[in-house]
């Protein structure tokens, strides 16, 4: 194989070590020479390779992904502008099996850097990386309070407390006065249906059978504690909005872009920014961005034989995004996404549309990013619009004729 990196490096990474080759012509010109050091993840030590790397005149580096345990050595190595950094996929660079050491390792790492024979994988910028930690971790706190919400309304069940039959939201103004009522020893129907404000003072009869049912002492202790940890995560959520707010600001201008697309609102918009960044360059074309993504059939072919196509795995956050915005797309009238969809679902099932229109989403995303323009809507009709009138009228009249109809075709007065 062709050298095509003079001095570069490669890192075997691990929790407490890092074992680090450096690749250069011998003095003879004739072989390649590898100097392999170990040393420690402290930050004292990631300091020392740094230097280590600088002083031999490095040009590029790569280091193997290994969990978080690569994050450390990356963030004090990519502030360095003498040597380029790459982030190799382990599936890329599994050597062969056999006398495995960490020596053998960082070499072959090496050996593989200097031929560029592995893509760096794609690392965003510290501001996107900061933002993409925040909403993940909001969204965690949205599925915790969703479960805890969840746990409200089955200790509700079991006292016998058919609160959530009649309410819409067991967490609404109402529904939390009844709730503290109970808590506090109240058991009479008539005053806790009382409590009802606005509109639900019209489901009074409902909310009498609804309670107290059999809530106990047991019952109000486990009550109180969720109902006190539901109102944590929601304080907490605003904290994270506020903060998402405020990482979002230099890049709101491509968020005011994602929202005008059906299907996508604020809270997706900084989702999908925080998972795939502004800069479209890192991807070459929409179609790289997909399989990034996993949001693109597989290929599995061999001796002209095509097997299952299933998607590769990509990144669960940006899919999740992207298939909750495909759902929310079908749901909107008037739309080109709605026809893919419904298109789609006729032939392959309404979970394989979702993931076409997600991915379809993507490609919109990746074009609107790169262009800086606003998304256009082409209506629900756009597919026909191209189409011949008279080859149209033609087909749909063979098709009536099939199921045994005699069509007499008479223009529109």
């Amino acid at each position: 194989m062709d050298v095509l990196v003079d001095v570069c490096a490669a890192l075997d990474v691990h929790k407490d070590q890092v074992t680090a080759c450096v690749r250069r012509w011998a003095r003879s010109g004739r072989k390649r020479h590898s100097e392999v050091r170990t040393f420690s993840t402290m930050l004292a030590d990631l300091r020392e390779l740094r230097a280590w790397l600088e002083a031999e005149g490095v040009t590029v580096v790569g280091m193997e992904a290994t969990g978080v345990y690569w994050m450390p050595v990356w963030y004090e190595l990519e502030d360095a502008e003498r040597f380029e950094l790459k982030l190799l996929n382990p599936a890329h660079v599994k050597a062969v099996s056999g006398r495995k050491t960490d020596v053998r390792d960082a070499v072959w790492l090496a050996r593989l850097v200097e031929c560029e024979m592995v893509d760096s994988s794609f690392v965003p910028p510290r501001e996107i990386r900061e933002l993409r930690d925040v909403t993940r971790y909001r969204r965690r706190v949205l599925e915790e309070r969703g479960r805890e919400l969840q746990r409200l309304q089955k200790l509700l069940e079991d006292a016998q407390v058919k609160l959530d039959s009649v309410v819409s939201d067991i967490n609404g103004v109402s529904a939390r006065l009844i709730l503290e009522a109970l808590c506090d020893g109240e058991r009479d129907p008539d005053v806790l249906a009382d409590l009802a404000k606005r509109k639900l003072r019209a489901k009074i009869p409902q909310l009498r059978e609804a309670v107290p049912g059999r809530f106990n002492t047991h019952h109000a202790l486990l009550v109180r504690e969720l109902l006190a940890h539901i109102d944590y995560l929601t304080d907490l959520e605003s904290r994270l909005d506020a903060r998402v707010d405020e990482l979002i600001a230099p890049f709101s201008w491509a968020r005011d872009l994602l929202v005008t697309i059906p299907g996508i609102k604020g809270r997706n918009a900084e989702s999908i920014i925080a998972e795939i960044g502004v800069d479209m360059s890192r991807f070459p074309s929409p179609a790289h961005l997909a399989s990034w993504a996993g949001m693109c059939p597989g290929n599995n072919e061999s001796a002209g034989k095509h097997r299952s196509g299933k998607a590769r795995h990509g990144d669960p956050w940006l899919q999740s995004a992207l298939v909750e915005a495909g759902w929310s797309a079908s749901r909107t009238h008037n739309t080109s996404m709605r026809a893919r969809f419904y298109r789609i679902a006729k032939r392959r099932g309404y979970e394989r549309a979702v993931y076409a229109v997600g991915h379809h989403l993507l490609v919109v995303i990746w074009w609107m990013l790169t262009e800086r323009v606003p998304y256009r809507e082409m209506g629900d009709d756009y597919q026909q619009r191209p189409d011949n009138p008279d080859r149209r009228r033609r087909h749909l009249i063979r098709q009536l004729e099939q199921l045994g109809l005699e069509v007499v075709v008479q223009p529109a007065a």
